[in-house]
């Protein structure tokens, strides 16, 4: 049976393409892929978040919440070091909407809301966590 290797990418609706890459890049530390146009205009901008792993941010979202009826909740990136990692949020000039704190899951987590009100969950793996042990 085929299988699924990996999660190529997230893709965003942004209202403020500025705002959305200056989070992502000075806060959470992505860097920059490569930009897809559509009619000779940026369309779809690509940030790398580590190896093999992307968020697409595309140009025009409102930024509102999902309507009622849609289920996503959050995206949750795994870090290897909490502390550091909130560290080099807070000195891009963002907050932690949680601050960490243990998981019923066994892991460190901590929450951030990006410019688009798009929640983000960090997660440092413990390796006696649920998902490492299952």
């Amino acid at each position: 049976m085929a299988k699924i290797t990996a999660i190529g990418h997230l893709g965003f609706n942004v209202k403020d393409m500025d705002a959305t890459v200056k989070f992502y890049t000075k806060a959470l530390g992505f860097t920059y892929g490569f930009t897809i146009e559509k009619d000779g205009k940026p369309w779809i901008e690509y940030y790398k978040a580590c190896d093999n792993q992307f968020f697409e941010f595309f140009y025009g979202g409102s930024g509102d919440a999902p309507a009622a009826g849609q289920s996503y909740a959050h995206v949750c990136l795994e870090v290897d070091n909490m502390e550091e990692y909130v560290k080099q949020i807070e000195a891009a000039g963002y907050a932690l909407d949680i601050q960490p704190k243990m998981g019923g899951d066994g892991n460190i987590q901590a929450w951030v809301v990006d410019p688009d009100g798009n929640r983000i969950e960090l997660m440092q793996m413990s390796p006696t966590s649920k998902q490492r042990t299952c």
